[in-house]
């Protein structure tokens, strides 16, 4: 254990590190006159966020040659594709309608960029790392009712307006010039001038706060009223069930003790009832243990990763546009933390008796892994079906591979080694019968499935309002800066996840049902179905996305997330129930 949490420590340092690469890097000073920075970096459909493809695959002109700059592991995985872009923007060099380029547009090419035009296309560009943001044209709908009156026009005019501070660049912006258009209603050859103007502004912004406009739409005291809002309802109305909940259970639990204790002093002829009777079963090991021991040391993983990220973001790590840091923290704590999962997995399993340890690990490495890769594949595949920039290019392929190869799958290897050597024992306070009890008839709503939605529903309820922030920031283009207040939300629903598995535990074992191992972490992990369920109210009713590419990523993409949080809630059910069961037999002479 004590190299695990070195391997830990490891991971967070180098995390931190790589994704702060990028922030000092763009920590650069300029004279008048000097050559700054810009980068195009994509365009793509408004409202399909993921739908995204290279600047130049429309058919702009470039002022010379295209320069490809190098991305980090993060920024390909984000979709950054930066070139060299036809604008000239030196340091406190004012421009005024200057002529980037010329360009004769062929009828095929106005046609492209009238698609592109109706289906609300957007560009992004990168100037000194900062971003910018454009449509590239407007639809004419004012007094016509048949769409196919509607007018389609091309800005060709770019007005950017740049803050400075001495020798640095703190702010900019652009604005399209709404008079200065290409007709692209007919399908003809004609002239596009691309033009731009620049604008320098002076500004007493620190360079250290030149982030903190991209935050503040979050921040603002609107969003920050709902935040809380959404904490303080998630707070009463877990405070009012779980606390309903526990009186109930307590004092249900101290009659029980009683009756219990009063047992033992009559009779020895009486006859138990209630959960003290499946005393010998309680700890009967589970079916299919391999699996479960797998999941369990996946989960555990995931709440690992989970933390760390939580770690980074509370810290400053993940700052607006620092592109590609969140996804780089992903890939090297999942890489460094697989040790978590071998040793939890294959120690959990030894415990439970098993034997074929070595099968257990490679479960426990693909049980995630595996429906991942899948995903991944299928989706990738679609995206280079479109030429999308979601495609990965075959080198960062490769060098997701090596790192899964070179650094995930050993790590897990030792972890599962050091689990195999712990020679840990499970610890049951009552004996197990050989022969298992019958469980007697129980009603419908006893059964798994009506349990998961009980189980599930609570949970739910307490992220519901935090959740379209969160959708609205991955699945579209607003930004989310108050990591402070999720991880309030994400103790809430640890909290609430474990209690509710608990109380539904010891109902099933007042039932003399004594098959609660994954009942309890299904309990648990329901919470991860009802996101899912989110999901698809989130894509019908919320967002206007649309496509086969874009439906494709939505629902692939959060499944995979839906199904780490099943793991990662189902073992924090799991483990509660664990500790309530061991805890209650505990107080009871079981003979």
């Amino acid at each position: 254990m004590k190299n695990l949490s070195t391997i830990l420590v490891l991971a967070v340092l180098i995390t931190f590190c790589v994704t702060h690469v990028r922030s000092d890097a763009s920590d650069h000073r300029y004279n008048d006159g000097d050559a700054v920075p810009l980068y195009a970096n994509k365009v793509g459909p408004f409202h399909n966020p993921s739908e995204t493809y290279r600047y130049f695959d429309l058919p702009f002109c470039s002022a010379g040659d295209v320069k490809e700059k190098r991305e980090a592991l993060g920024e390909v995985l984000n979709g950054d594709r930066l070139v060299s872009a036809p604008y000239k923007l030196e340091f406190r060099k004012e421009k005024d309608t200057e002529v980037a380029c010329r360009r004769k547009l062929t009828k095929e090419e106005v046609a492209e960029f009238r698609t592109a035009v109706k289906k609300d296309y957007y560009f992004q560009m990168y100037y000194d790392d900062l971003p910018i943001w454009g449509f590239l044209g407007k639809v004419d709908k004012e007094g016509k009712t048949d769409p196919s009156e509607y007018k389609y026009f091309l800005y060709k005019h770019i007005q950017f307006e740049v803050m400075y501070n001495k020798d640095r660049v703190i702010e900019i912006g652009a604005k399209m010039d709404p008079h200065s258009v290409v007709d692209l209603t007919e399908d003809k050859d004609v002239d596009a001038d691309f033009m731009y103007t620049v604008k320098w502004r002076e500004t007493n912004i620190p360079f250290e706060n030149r982030m903190d406009k991209y935050s503040q739409s979050s921040s603002l005291p609107h969003h920050l009223e709902i935040h809380w809002f959404s904490i303080i309802n998630s707070c009463v109305t877990v405070l009012l069930l779980t606390g309903f909940l526990a009186t109930i259970l307590m004092r249900v639990l101290k009659n029980d003790f009683m009756k219990y204790a009063q047992d033992e002093e009559a009779a020895d002829d009486q006859e138990e009832t209630g959960w003290k009777y499946i005393h010998g079963d309680v700890f009967r090991f589970p079916k299919h243990k391999s699996l479960f021991a797998a999941a369990h040391g996946s989960g555990t993983q995931l709440f690992t990763l989970t933390i760390f990220i939580f770690m980074l973001a509370l810290v400053g790590v993940f700052y607006p546009y620092n592109r590609g840091a969140l996804f780089t923290a992903l890939v090297v704590i999942y890489a460094l933390t697989s040790g978590i999962a071998g040793y939890t997995a294959t120690s959990f399993y030894c415990q439970l008796e098993g034997t074929n340890w070595v099968r257990n690990l490679l479960l426990t490495g693909c049980l995630f892994c595996g429906p991942l890769f899948m995903t991944f594949c299928f989706l990738n595949t679609v995206a280079i079906a479109y030429s999308a920039t979601a495609a990965l290019p075959f080198g960062t392929i490769v060098v997701i591979v090596l790192i899964w190869t070179l650094v995930t799958s050993p790590l897990l290897v030792l972890g599962g080694i050091a689990g195999k050597n712990s020679k840990a024992e499970f610890q049951a306070p009552c004996r197990t019968t050989k022969y298992p009890r019958e469980i007697p008839p129980l009603p419908w709503y006893r059964t798994t499935i009506p349990q998961m939605a009980m189980a599930g529903f609570l949970p739910f309820s307490a992220i519901y309002i935090e959740l379209y922030y969160i959708f609205a920031s991955v699945w579209g283009h607003r930004i989310y800066t108050i990591y402070s207040i999720l991880f309030i939300v994400f103790i809430i629903l640890l909290i609430v996840t474990a209690f509710i598995t608990v109380a539904l535990t010891y109902f099933q074992l007042a039932a003399e049902d004594h098959e609660w191992w994954w009942r309890s972490f299904l309990c648990g992990g329901s919470t991860g179905l009802f996101i899912y369920g989110y999901c698809l109210y989130y894509y019908y009713a919320r967002s206007d996305m649309s496509g086969f590419m874009q439906t494709s990523f939505f629902f692939g993409y959060m499944a995979c997330i839906c199904y780490g949080f099943f793991l990662m809630l189902g073992t924090v059910g799991f483990r509660a129930a664990l500790l309530f069961v061991r805890h209650i037999y505990k107080s009871i002479k079981c003979e």
